[in-house]
């Protein structure tokens, strides 16, 4: 995607931004059954929204999915 009208400061910042592999799972794989644990998190509405959406649409539920999201970063570092 091409940013015509974007400012200045976010042009530059789009030009040196590094393409990074995707390598968390697609939203039909985070639909499973795993073993967790109640933490407080404070996320924000358009990502609890995002992650509802998803769920919806893929039969699960929007908690599992962001726990799995979560396990698949930390599986990474």
């Amino acid at each position: 995607m091409i940013y015509q009208d974007a400012p200045k400061s976010i042009a530059q910042a789009i030009e040196q931004s590094e393409i990074v592999e995707d390598f968390l799972p697609s939203p039909t794989q985070l639909v499973g059954k795993v073993t967790r644990k109640r933490v407080t998190l404070m996320l924000s509405q358009r990502s609890i929204d995002r992650f509802k959406s998803f769920a919806d649409a893929h039969g699960g539920k929007y908690q599992t999915m962001i726990s799995e999201v979560v396990d698949a970063y930390a599986m990474r570092i």
